[in-house]
């Protein structure tokens, strides 16, 4: 005797060896032995042989009329066995039988199983619904089909073109326009992002980086929506002053500017002068709105995403001719000892004579013609004065920063600054700690741990750096920096406080404070009761979780554009060798550009030590280098200090000192994805 049964939802034949109790011991057609349960088998049969009955049950099911095998069934439940009489006209033969089951077993939207051998006809409502759903992934999966054919030509579909960055980064996977540009890709053995590429949905890898980021930061775009400027104020005493400011030549949002005067009493006064959109933008006002969502502006070379509208910038920025509304704080200095006598902050309109350019000055202002007087340049004597307080300060921050236990701060660490014009790239080297640069960062660290101190003093919350005093043990710990709403020290920089308070045009948390400050100088003791953030307010450390989050997105992405500009560059240069230096272990970093690498088999060789690589090959779309050690120099490089101290990215025109030393002792690991470090 044999058997037609079903086990684990297959079919099977086979023929009885024995029975004991409720199950039979069957020997397949491939002589392999099974129980089988009786309550599973569906046929016993003698005639034909059970592979002969399998064959011709498949033959049979492939024949089946469904549609009109639906009609027949009725609405009530049935077995298959009396399905076939009304089906075939007889007592199903054996095959009959068993090529029905296969048919109604391979019909699910036509018949629901409800037991061994039963089933049910599904109604008519749900019948029809399936099988429009079967049509329509028939049809969809025919446009899919098409997708893939012209993807594969090297064509974007139409459908396609609207939704590039969704595909790329944020699929739906479900869509046929997904399933498409994932099947071509696999296809193909390239990658979506290649293939967008390569049919022209993206125009380079440079807008590729871009578009992720303007995707998952800027999912509206980054433009702005209609607003109108707010008037600057205009009933603020005029300071008898001319400010000067001194900036890259990129620069547009000028925060900062400076003034010197001799005063009778021989002391002298330097003002400090930052720009002042908070005395027109208001906390929750529609610019405001537009401020808080972008949190800073987002730099990369050659181009920047400005956290204010032009107009807004341009009604406060401290252009050249222009008198501004600005908060000063002058500083009485004896220069006898360059000691600071005494501190005034107010708000003021301050005429600005001159917008220096590091470019135009970089040459003609160093230490040996700060000291001998030697050439002649806007500004000069002021700029020596205000050299000599730079160092005084420099050396007051220096000493605070031993007594807090760390070492002196590295002086030849290496900046490079990124001009980009009709994506041509120039990568200019400058060696940080130049006299501009140190006036400039000096200058607002004083500002900036002073204003700290005003508002801690006055009891108004403010938004402060601190570095040090970090959770846990050991020297990570210890250099944490963190962003917190009360007065702390930030020992790297050697203060006792710091509050970002000098850009306030583009970084929010410096307009926050600024609102903070004015109203601690406008308001003295009463300052509590009228500043717009209060002692442990809730939107106050809101700002913080959300400033933190924005920023380091965007100095990431800085990082990302920096270091592709740099493989553009080699390109650009057609280089095929170039010297390098070694960060740690297999990590090295170009010595003409900011590339950091992994090379893979890199030798054991001191930090900083210098080699010559062969450059291989590399990629702008995953931004990977593959380079080969043609040599070791003996002497180690006198630039090790830009790597050991490598981490936070300077904003352009910032502090340098500020981003230095928060990133001493904190170097990261890195390999041939990893960013570029920071231009200054």
């Amino acid at each position: 005797m044999n058997v037609f049964f079903e086990e684990s939802g297959d079919f099977k034949v086979g023929t009885v060896l024995s029975t004991a109790g409720e199950a039979y011991q069957v020997e397949l057609s491939s002589g392999k032995r099974s129980k089988v349960k009786t309550k599973d088998v569906l046929l016993q049969f003698e005639k034909p042989a059970p592979e002969v009955l399998l064959e011709e049950a498949k033959g049979i099911a492939a024949e089946v009329d469904l549609d009109f095998l639906w009609e027949v069934a009725g609405q009530e439940e049935f077995g298959f066995a009396e399905l076939g009489a009304e089906y075939f006209g007889h007592a199903p033969l054996p095959a009959e039988a068993a090529g029905l089951v296969l048919a109604l077993h391979n019909a699910p939207i036509y018949f629901y199983k409800k037991g061994r051998g039963r089933y049910k006809a599904a109604p008519e409502q749900s019948l029809r619904a399936a099988q429009a759903g079967i049509e329509k992934k028939k049809q969809q999966a025919l446009i899919q089909a098409a997708y893939v054919e012209e993807l594969k030509a090297g064509t974007l579909p139409a459908a396609m073109q609207p939704i590039v960055s969704q595909l790329l980064f944020k699929p739906d996977k479900n869509t046929i326009e997904y399933k498409a540009l994932e099947a071509a890709a696999n296809e193909l053995q390239t990658t979506a992002p290649r293939l967008m590429l390569a049919t022209k949905g993206i125009a380079s890898p440079k807008d590729l980086h871009m578009g992720r980021f303007l995707f998952e930061n800027f999912p509206r775009g980054a433009g702005f929506p209609q607003v109108a400027a707010p008037n600057a104020p205009t009933a603020l005493p005029t300071a008898k002053v001319a400010a000067f400011s001194i900036d890259d030549v990129t620069t547009t949002e000028i925060d900062d500017a400076f003034s010197v005067e001799h005063l009778d009493d021989g002391n002298v006064r330097v003002g400090i002068h930052i720009a002042a959109p908070g005395l027109a933008i208001k906390p929750d006002d529609e610019i405001d709105k537009i401020a808080r969502s972008r949190m800073s502006t987002v730099y990369m070379p050659g181009d920047k995403i400005t956290m204010l509208p032009d107009e807004v910038v341009n009604a406060f920025t401290l252009a050249e001719g222009n008198t501004c509304p600005a908060l000063s704080l002058y500083a009485v200095l004896n220069p006898a000892d360059w000691s600071t006598v005494s501190t005034t902050t107010r708000a003021e309109l301050v005429p600005i004579q001159s917008n220096l350019r590091h470019n135009d000055l970089d040459e003609l202002v160093n230490e040996e013609t700060l000291e001998n007087g030697v050439g002649e340049y806007p500004h000069k004597a002021e700029l020596a004065l205000l050299w000599k307080w730079a160092l005084k300060l420099e050396a007051g921050r220096m000493a605070k920063r031993e007594a807090f236990g760390l070492k002196p701060e590295q002086a030849n660490r290496v900046d490079f600054n990124f001009y980009v014009e009709d994506d041509v790239v120039s990568i200019v080297r400058r060696k940080r700690g130049a006299p501009l640069d140190k006036i400039v960062a000096e200058l607002m660290i004083f500002a900036n741990s002073t204003w700290g101190k005003l508002l801690h003093d006055s009891g108004v919350p403010g938004i402060y750096r601190s570095q040090g005093a970090g959770s846990g043990a050991g020297w990570a710990a210890k250099m944490q920096v963190r962003m917190v709403t009360h007065a702390a020290p930030h020992q790297g920089l050697g203060v006792d406080q710091y509050a970002w308070s000098t850009s306030p045009l583009r970084r929010y948390t410096d307009l926050v404070n600024q609102w903070q400050i004015i109203a601690c100088a406008e308001h003295g003791v009463t300052a509590p009761l009228v500043a717009p953030f209060k002692p442990r307010d809730a939107t106050l450390f809101s700002i913080v979780s959300a400033f933190d989050a924005a920023y380091a997105a965007y100095n990431d992405f800085q990082q990302t554009m920096e270091r592709y500009w740099c493989l553009r560059w080699l390109g650009q240069e057609g280089v095929k060798q170039a010297d390098a230096v070694v960060l740690k272990d297999d990590v090295l970093r170009l010595s003409d550009v900011p590339l950091v690498i992994r090379l893979a088999g890199m030798p054991q060789v001191a930090r900083g030590a210098q080699v010559k690589l062969d450059i291989v090959r590399w990629d702008e779309v995953d931004l990977s280098l593959e380079a080969r050690l043609l040599e070791v120099a003996a002497a180690p490089s006198e630039d090790i200090a830009f790597e050991e101290e490598e981490g936070e990215v300077a904003d352009t025109g910032e502090a340098a000192v500020e981003e230095v030393v928060e990133a001493e002792g904190a170097v990261a690991a890195v390999s041939t994805d990893d960013p570029a470090p920071a231009a200054g």
